[in-house]
């Protein structure tokens, strides 16, 4: 029979849950600096891990010097990108007065008649783009020397943040076995063979597919720079670095780089004509990064990462759309690999149900 007391226990130890949660979920919000740093070390990690095996099983390093060694390739690459970019951002700021926001204002002002006179040679009404909505009078661009302050001071914490996932990094490597070990203790001995296949899959499966995405970048860097380079157009190695650095962020980012790349390429002509040198010169680099993205869709993307995942290209292309939808930005970025552990978990606890059979026969 139900009581009062039991009724007022239940509801106690239901408040107790929600504050207990609350409590954890504020805890991780207060942390959350440190959950970024373990979950890149653990991606760097998942990048390593074929490294690491290549020194041990090829070139005969014991654990300790492979990981010692895949943890300097690691921080060769990140040196040699900070003393390769920093100086040319550096240089490259000071050519186009990056801090000078008068004169940023001024180029704008200029792009944005230039603009405006090629609309009304072609009898097309500019004065309610432009004039009735006095762009011109709005733009502020004080706030550059601001960002750019901030700018350095995130640059230090970068520093810091990097030294920890180096630091994290090299004992999710080292201790690799210890981990596993230790998870081992951790799970029911009914669901431990499962779940230990289940994390060696996806390790291995996650680092094909992170590896996968690098190549993916490196390739459409390289056809970026190809275009811009063929063109002329100033400052080429970084445009195509960060345009290249966007296509993380599936479909939006290339969308986004493209438009960064022509704004970019017209800033840098204003001194030329703009109906006979500037807009057709935009609009070659725009056709030549849609080019880019054409192949990069249709060829580079889909074989990479259908073979680094084991997954069809339209069925990743309908997580990340699908992802896309319900949680933005961030779910299109993480759809992947999330949807390559949910695939790895289901076949290994419902091997038999049709549907998991369906989507899970590659891996």
């Amino acid at each position: 029979m139900i009581t009062s007391k039991i009724i007022a226990a239940g509801i106690l130890k239901a408040v107790g849950v929600l504050v207990a949660i609350a409590l954890l979920l504020y805890f991780l919000y207060l942390i959350q600096s440190v959950l970024i740093y373990l979950i890149i070390s653990l991606i760097v990690t998942l990048i390593g891990n074929p490294v690491l095996d290549f020194f041990k099983k090829k070139l005969k390093f014991n654990h300790l010097y492979a990981t010692i060694a895949t943890l300097l390739i690691f921080f060769l690459i990140i040196f040699g990108f900070i003393m390769m970019f920093v100086p040319l951002i550096m240089e490259q700021g000071q050519n186009l007065s990056l801090l000078n926001t008068v004169q940023i204002e001024k180029d704008i002002t200029k792009l944005i008649a230039q603009i405006s006179q090629f609309l009304e040679n072609h009898n097309i009404d500019s004065e309610k783009i432009f004039r009735e909505n006095d762009i011109t009078s709005k733009l502020n661009l004080s706030y550059v020397s601001n960002f750019f302050n901030v700018f350095l001071s995130a640059l230090t914490s970068f520093g810091m943040g990097l030294a920890s996932v180096l630091f994290i990094t090299f004992f999710f490597l080292k201790d690799r076995v210890l981990f596993i070990v230790g998870a081992k203790k951790l799970i029911p001995d009914n669901h431990e063979e499962q779940t230990i296949n289940s994390f060696t899959k996806i390790n291995h499966l996650l680092s094909r597919y992170f590896i996968g995405l690098l190549l993916q970048l490196f390739i459409v860097f390289v056809l970026y720079l190809i275009v811009l380079l063929i063109f002329g157009i100033d400052n080429a190695f970084i445009i195509a670095f960060i345009c290249a650095v966007l296509n993380i962020v599936p479909y939006i980012g290339p969308l986004i780089g493209s438009v960064l790349a022509a704004i970019l390429t017209m800033i840098s002509n204003l001194d030329s004509d703009f109906q006979t040198q500037t807009l057709p010169l935009t609009i070659y680099v725009m056709i030549g990064f849609w080019i880019v993205q054409i192949i990069d869709n249709n060829v580079s993307q889909p074989y990479i990462f259908s073979k680094s995942v084991s997954s069809h290209p339209l069925e990743i292309f309908l997580v990340i759309l699908v992802a896309g939808f319900l949680f933005g930005i961030v779910g299109m970025i993480i759809a992947v690999p999330l949807y390559t552990i949910l695939k790895v978990f289901g076949k290994e606890f419902f091997p038999e149900n049709k549907i998991v059979q369906l989507f899970t026969k590659n891996i």
